[in-house]
């Protein structure tokens, strides 16, 4: 059984990976994630004892408290009255020292100055747990101590004074990341007004039911999956697709909830509660996608637990080793002993890294692009082969009779088949009136149908099912498709089929292509010379035709010999090759359930264009992950082989607020770099 607890107060990274650690480590609870950027843990539970020993763990580390819903807890408050009461101390004091003033008076207001930024910090250590006997609280604390011993009072109040600036900043960061994501929820309308004959009567969302009818005003969000009943109106599909333009609706078409309705007032049926709509949807996919860590998050948290201990054990090894040559002068080498471990802290990677992931799955919301995940928004990043469904992805899926060849009977006996079936082609003849009436429809995987009308065998499909079937056909030469109509073996006609290309769709393979897809590739079941000419503008590399459903993970096997391979397709009829395919995308998907469960991402407005938006965005979060990385480790290297040196040469000495800077500067600047992950992909 899986639950997800809405929690509040816990702020920090490392604590939210011990806290994962210590969930999972409960007899009967598995994959337990606490998630410090969503203020939630996602856990699996065998029995209600287990969940009920969770909750106790969650509400006992620390300052963690559960919460009915997104925390609105000043967060910012408490330490912008520590910051400005520690620098009321701080700045007099800085004042006196440089004046030579008494040096005690001057100790004393440091010590003020420290106790009033750091006392949080002091507490949390002074709240010992084993676990976090290492964490940047007791690190932090050290360094402060270790200054007023060796009388540096002012480095001791900086350190204090400069690490509560840094999570101040930092809280602010994370806070507006999150406000990105809460923005979100906006999408979705808490009431609605329902229609009980002519009574209206305003319900909550949640207590709509398929069947219900509502009445959308102007400027009312759409509460549940919906059809229109009457009218037309227009739709503002931004915050769901990320296209600004107003989409026109008629009677019987789906509005989807989030769109916001823009003309006059309509009525219309509920088909989906809102727990199952496609603003549940994106915000599940969005709040969940945390859960799935990429490479780079899971080698952090494990580098964290190995890293920690050795720096301790060096910091152990540099304030004792080197004194026993120096006539054991101590003092001397504790400073850069207290250095060591103050810049060792892995705060900036264990909060920078997730928080980038994390900011990239937001801004692909954003522009309608949406992912389970941070190790999807990974994989997609390193993809150079892309192939793609032709139908309803290069194509409008939108077909329509052009001609009917032999008689008319071919047209209406295939209308009756074609009612029952869900392939694609079976929309061209929803309009067609027809006196009959099919029994017994049978899909033939990738050829067609069979049906029985007025007790006559009929079979509906393509050439290669006529021929199989044994009835004698004159191929016809044609670049639409053509459906072919047999009755008792005997062939009627044939019905010409014409799709159109999308209009983004050479735009979009082109941009893809400048993005660095080496390749790409169409699968289809259609014929090679229909596909050829149909596709003939775009820039397709190669095109596999007259497949089977079953040979297309076949060919996609042979692709992904070149490397990792993206898929784009509908998501329902091309689950197989989507399973097959390193990376999964499902066109306009967002009605259903088959395309989301299919695929890694969904391209809710139904538009090519936005594909290469996704790419841009996984190379942009993954760019911004490998820097931060490589920064903070620069950093901190470079500065703990600069104490060692200062003090082992006495040339020069590194201040302890550049230690701090190793830790917190590091940090926040690796944090603003994850902020650029919310700025425009272009």
């Amino acid at each position: 059984m899986q639950k997800i607890i809405k929690i509040k107060n816990l702020d920090c990274a490392a604590c939210a990976a011990e806290l994962s650690e210590e969930l999972n480590g409960i007899e009967g609870i598995s994959d337990a994630v606490a998630d410090f950027i969503n203020q939630r843990v996602s856990l699996s539970y065998e029995s209600e004892e287990a969940l009920e020993k969770a909750i106790y763990s969650i509400t006992h580390f620390e300052e963690v408290e559960l919460s009915e819903g997104p925390a609105k807890r000043e967060r910012h408050l408490k330490e912008i009255v520590s910051i400005a009461v520690s620098a009321a101390f701080f700045i007099p004091a800085l004042i006196l020292q440089l004046t030579g003033m008494n040096v005690w008076l001057v100790f004393s207001l440091f010590l003020a100055s420290a106790i009033a930024a750091g006392w949080q910090v002091v507490w949390n250590v002074l709240h010992f747990r084993l676990s976090t006997f290492l964490d940047e609280n007791f690190l932090m604390t050290l360094a402060a101590v270790g200054a007023f011993v060796i009388m540096e009072p002012l480095e001791g109040a900086a350190v204090m004074l400069l690490y509560q600036i840094g999570e101040l900043l930092q809280n602010i960061a994370v806070g507006s990341s999150r406000g990105a994501i809460e923005k979100l929820l906006e999408m979705k309308s808490d009431t609605a007004i329902l229609l009980e004959g002519e009574l209206q009567r305003e319900v909550g969302s949640d207590e709509l039911r398929a069947g219900d009818v509502v009445l959308l005003r102007k400027g009312d969000k759409i509460p549940a999956d919906c059809v229109l009943l009457e009218g037309e109106t227009s739709l503002d599909t931004k915050s769901l697709t990320g296209e600004a333009f107003l989409r026109e609706v008629a009677a019987g078409e789906e509005l989807l909830s989030g769109c916001v309705n823009e003309g006059n007032a309509v009525k219309a049926r509920v088909i989906r509660p809102a727990s199952e709509s496609a603003v549940a949807k994106i915000l599940d996919m969005v709040e969940n996608s945390s859960a799935k860590k990429a490479k780079p998050e899971k080698f952090i948290t494990k580098f964290a637990r190995v890293y920690t201990p050795i720096v301790v054990l060096l910091a152990l090894v540099i304030a004792v080793v080197p004194p026993l040559f120096q006539n054991y002068n101590f003092t001397v080498w504790l400073v850069p002993a207290i250095e060591f471990l103050v810049i060792s802290c892995p705060c900036a990677l264990i909060i920078s890294v997730p928080l980038t992931y994390f900011s990239g799955v937001g801004t692909l919301a954003r522009y309608g692009v949406l992912t389970k995940g941070a190790v999807y928004l990974d994989e997609l990043a390193k993809v150079k082969t892309a192939a793609f469904d032709k139908t309803g992805t290069l194509t409008e899926g939108k077909f329509t009779v052009t001609k009917v060849n032999g008689s008319e009977r071919a047209l209406t006996l295939a209308a009756a088949a074609e009612r029952n079936s869900s392939h694609p082609l079976a929309q061209a003849f929803l309009g067609t009136k027809t006196p009959f009436r099919a029994e017994n429809t049978a899909e033939i995987c990738g050829m067609g149908l069979s049906a029985t009308v007025e007790g006559k065998q009929i079979l509906v499909g393509s050439l290669r099912l006529m021929q199989e079937r044994g009835v004698a056909v004159e191929p016809v030469e044609s670049l639409a498709a053509v459906v072919y109509v047999a009755e008792e073996g005997v062939l009627v006609g044939s019905v010409e089929i014409e799709d159109r290309v999308r209009p983004e769709a050479k735009e979009a393979l082109s941009e893809l292509k400048r993005c660095g897809i080496v390749r790409t590739a169409v699968f289809t079941g259609d014929t090679r010379a229909r596909a050829e000419g149909l596709l003939r503008d775009l820039p397709v590399d190669e095109i596999h035709a007259d497949l089977f459903p079953s040979d297309k993970p076949k060919k996609a096997e042979t692709l992904k010999a070149r490397g990792p391979l993206l898929y784009v397709g509908d998501g329902i009829n091309d689950t197989p090759v989507m399973a097959a395919s390193d990376i999964s995308v499902a066109m306009g998907g967002l009605g259903s359930d088959a395309a989301i469960e299919a695929s890694d991402f969904v391209l809710a407005s139904d538009s090519l264009s936005a594909l290469p938006k996704a790419l841009k965005g996984a190379k942009k979060t993954r760019r911004i992950v490998a820097q931060n990385i490589a920064f903070s480790i620069f950093v901190k290297i470079a500065l703990m082989a600069a104490s060692v040196a200062a003090t082992a040469t006495g040339l020069f000495a590194l201040p302890i607020w550049a230690a701090v800077f190793g830790d917190v500067g590091v940090m926040l600047l690796a944090v603003l770099n994850s902020m650029r992950m919310r700025g425009k992909i272009s």
